[in-house]
């Protein structure tokens, strides 16, 4: 567990962990240790002088405040070093994951991050903070009073260290039996909890077909899931509680059956017999509570091995000397990429020339939001190359190719914040004129003059709580803003009604300027300004040209086209022929 939670921190923080398990462990002896002195206690209260028991009674206070104080200095120091290691976990983990490829945060895999990075963190943290002091004292304080008993008498330090093994034995089969459960509870929790939220995403389906009264049997089926997953959980924990209180138990009644035999004998006092009950029931507390500690254990333990199995993902690997480039032409050499079995895109070759625009068309699936993800080395390629100003991206800095590079995305994700600060990503260190001019060139500055809080206005988690043109009118605000040479469009207007869609192009039309563009469309009202279009399908170019020599070809492109047309009576924003 604990080389675990160290490859989790990373070994910056293995002293501080060390130190505080010392610390812990150092506390768990002296509690052991204090109780010899109630051998010599008792021994003197029960003898012939009683008042002997005073030094004795001062030296067992001495311990005991000493314990008190180790256990305050330990307890302090688990939750200092917890909250230490929280935090450091979190900025691991939020700068890893912004170092894995864009690729490997599918919706699957959004959730469980999402998951771990809440709860699953907190819990694995908690192992230092809540759980780590109790079980090194669950252990290591009835091994010392084991120890104690042993120097006192040597037959009841046996009987009692026999049930060591047991309880040992007890642990590792409950834990090894419980593996397999745990980690089946943990996956039918995530799937119920995703089910949950499908269930309420559901809920404008659902009452649009009448179904609001009805179960919804994917949901109940998942609840059903974890119910009978946490019966097996239980059922399987249970001989392993009832077996671990049976064998402390029979312990305890094997040391007073002992004792009894012995102080009947004449071997053993009846101060000293009364001492070593206590210390056997001493012994008692902390092993019985091993049910609960293993139990909250495991759970930390699964998720340290998911944070763990996360963080050894490999992130694209950095230029040990980046080059920089000095142009912002952008090239594709047989460039071949796979998406687990499926190619994606097949051995394409193609270039944009500085300044110039391409237009990528085809249909759905054919790869050309993928060529976007290449360029900005949100992916590797498995072959060939993809070159910006000449230089292979994978030469590059990460930070200086993004520098380069402005990207309007179909799906604009804003941060729950006002609209300035969203603008201002795309460069903070802008002056107030800078973010103006932007806005102003974006058409977001309509929007912002009919918004009650203007430039203060909240946008929401994910910006909510404004439309899909707005949205996307601040996505564009921001690239503005940023000024890069290259830009980056992934059907920015597709699902745009005719006024946003035209007002979006107007900011489109001012973004691209002067810059080095790549546009992934479906409507082709932005494609006729390109100055070459290629089609895909496939993963492979079909055709490629000018708009105009494509259409005179009458291939795909201009099926494409004039596919296009057919609802262009009933939508204003459609081109016409």
């Amino acid at each position: 567990m604990i080389r675990l939670l160290l490859r989790v921190l990373g070994h910056e923080h293995a002293r501080p962990v060390r130190r505080t398990v010392a610390l812990m462990t150092t506390t768990a002896l002296v509690e052991g240790a204090s109780y010899a002195l109630l051998v010599p206690v008792l021994r003197a209260l029960f003898g012939s002088t009683p008042e002997d028991a005073w030094p004795w009674l001062t030296a067992f206070g001495a311990a005991i405040t000493g314990y008190a104080v180790l256990r305050y200095v330990s307890d302090r120091s688990g939750f200092r070093a917890g909250t230490t290691l929280l935090r450091g976990t979190y900025h691991r983990l939020g700068d890893h994951l912004a170092r894995l490829p864009i690729g490997w945060h599918d919706a699957g895999r959004v959730g469980e991050v999402s998951g771990l990075a809440g709860r699953g963190v907190l819990q694995a943290m908690s192992v230092i903070a809540h759980l780590l002091a109790p079980f090194v004292s669950a252990v290591v304080t009835p091994l010392t009073i084991v120890a104690v008993m042993l120097a006192f008498n040597w037959q009841l330090g046996l009987a009692a260290l026999a049930a060591a093994p047991v309880v040992a034995a007890i642990q590792v089969r409950t834990g090894r039996s419980m593996a397999a459960l745990d980690a089946e509870r943990h996956a039918r929790d995530h799937e119920a909890t995703a089910r949950v939220i499908e269930y309420l995403q559901a809920q404008p389906v659902l009452r649009a077909g009448g179904r609001t009264v009805e179960r919804f049997r994917v949901l109940d089926d998942s609840l059903r899931g974890v119910r009978r997953a946490s019966r097996r959980t239980a059922l399987t924990a249970l001989p392993g509680v009832v077996g671990l209180t049976l064998a402390v138990q029979t312990a305890f009644t094997v040391v007073l059956a002992l004792g009894t035999f012995l102080a009947l004998g004449g071997h053993l006092g009846a101060a000293e017999l009364l001492a070593f009950l206590v210390l056997a029931a001493r012994c008692a507390d902390p092993l019985l509570s091993l049910s609960d500690i293993g139990g909250r254990l495991r759970g930390a333990r699964h998720e340290l091995a998911r944070l763990d199995a996360v963080l050894r993902t490999e992130p694209l690997p950095e230029p040990a000397e980046p080059v920089r480039p000095v142009r912002h032409d952008l090239e594709f050499e047989s460039v071949v990429f796979r998406h687990g079995a499926r190619t994606v895109i097949d051995g394409m070759s193609l270039s944009v020339p500085e300044g110039r625009r391409l237009a990528v068309v085809g249909p759905s699936g054919a790869g050309k939001s993928t060529l976007l993800h290449l360029l900005a080395r949100f992916f590797d390629v498995d072959a060939g190359a993809v070159r910006v100003g000449g230089v292979d991206v994978r030469a590059m800095d990460t930070e200086v190719l993004m520098t380069r590079i402005a990207i309007v995305f179909q799906d604009v994700y804003l941060f729950d914040g006002t609209i300035e600060e969203n603008v201002r990503l795309g460069r903070p260190d802008a002056d107030e004129a800078e973010v103006r001019a932007a806005a102003t060139a974006a058409r977001l500055d309509e929007v912002i003059e009919r918004l009650p809080g203007g430039w203060a206005t909240n946008v929401g988690e994910g910006g909510t709580r404004l439309s899909g043109g707005e949205r996307q009118r601040v996505s564009i605000a921001r690239a503005l803003l940023k000024n890069a040479p290259i830009v980056l469009l992934d059907e920015v207007t597709s699902a745009l009604d005719p006024v946003n869609e035209a007002a979006v192009h107007e900011g489109i039309e001012r973004l691209m300027a002067g810059r080095t563009v790549v546009m992934v469309a479906h409507r082709m009202r932005t494609v006729r300004r390109a100055d070459r279009v290629v089609f895909l399908a496939d993963g492979r170019i079909v055709e490629e040209g000018s708009h105009d020599t494509l259409l005179h070809r009458g291939g795909r492109y201009a099926d494409f086209w004039n596919a296009s047309l057919i609802p262009a009576a009933s939508d204003p924003g459609r081109p016409r022929s």
